[in-house]
């Protein structure tokens, strides 16, 4: 029997999770708050005309949306409506994270919180990797193998899942930042910007990533692999977590606010790498 999965959200991830989903042989049912990016699937998906309607029958319920009131303003008009598994897989925070498994227990709903960890590419050639925290059944398996190459259950309570998704996302947001400051600070003192690519290629400082996010910083070309203002977001996000941990967060708060500069001056829809805009 084939499973029907439902995707709500489908942005840069959300589309691109549904593609995988589909293409592992899955019935795939789509909605998004932007009609057109729900439409832009229909040739391997059904596209539902509201969220209740495109959960109903579905034996995993996917949320793929910006943030956390995004996702409650969503859920609240489908989760009355949901029967099989709901798998959460935005970032939303960790009181996020166990709030909406409160609504989902309140609603008698099986919840997997199920950040993934990847942007644009990995994601639509179904090469995440997830972060799970719940129980894992055949269903979620399916779901997980269809969009991810690697599952790590990183616990059963609610909320594990984003604490490791926070802490990779540290990472990420601060190599980024980092990269800008160097390439911004080079070109400052009159040198060439790729003259700091060409030192740490190679050697123990060095990152494929920093080097394809310098590239395009270097090109001044930011097509969207991740948002600058996905960025902000997670970056805030982190911050807190940071002080609920009782670990000081100033580093984290500097940071966010150079994302935060970058977006207030029109960058927030192109890739994080915009955030040299800020320095």
């Amino acid at each position: 029997m084939t499973l029907k999965v439902t995707v709500l959200g489908t942005g840069i991830m959300g589309a691109a999770m549904a593609r995988s989903l589909a293409r592992a042989g899955l019935a795939v049912t789509v909605w998004n708050r932007d009609p057109a990016k729900a439409e832009a699937l229909a040739d391997v998906a059904e596209v539902a005309q509201d969220p209740a309607a495109a959960v109903d029958g579905a034996d995993a319920v996917v949320t793929a949306l910006f943030d956390l009131a995004a996702t409650e303003a969503v859920m609240s008009r489908a989760l009355p409506h949901v029967r099989g598994v709901w798998v959460q897989t935005g970032t939303v925070g960790l009181d996020g994270a166990i709030s909406l498994a409160r609504h989902a227990a309140e609603a008698g709903v099986e919840y997997v919180d199920a950040p993934v960890l990847g942007t644009r590419q990995p994601a639509e050639n179904g090469q995440l990797t997830v972060l799970a925290a719940g129980h894992p059944t055949d269903t979620t398996t399916a779901v997980f193998d269809a969009i991810g190459a690697k599952t790590i259950w990183v616990g059963e309570t609610p909320g594990d899942g984003h604490r490791l998704k926070l802490t990779a996302n540290a990472w990420v947001v601060s190599l980024t930042a980092a990269t800008a400051q160097s390439i911004e600070l080079a070109g400052a003192l009159g040198l060439d910007p790729t003259l700091f690519l060409e030192i740490i290629e190679g050697g123990p400082l060095d990152s494929g990533y920093a080097q394809l996010k310098g590239r395009a910083m270097i090109t001044d070309t930011y097509p969207p692999s991740f948002t600058l203002d996905g960025a902000v977001k997670d970056s805030a996000l982190i911050a807190e977590a940071l002080a609920q941990a009782g670990k000081d967060n100033r580093v984290m708060t500097a940071i966010n606010q150079v994302y935060a500069e970058s977006s207030a001056r029109g960058h927030g829809a192109d890739d994080m790498a915009a955030v040299n805009k800020g320095f």
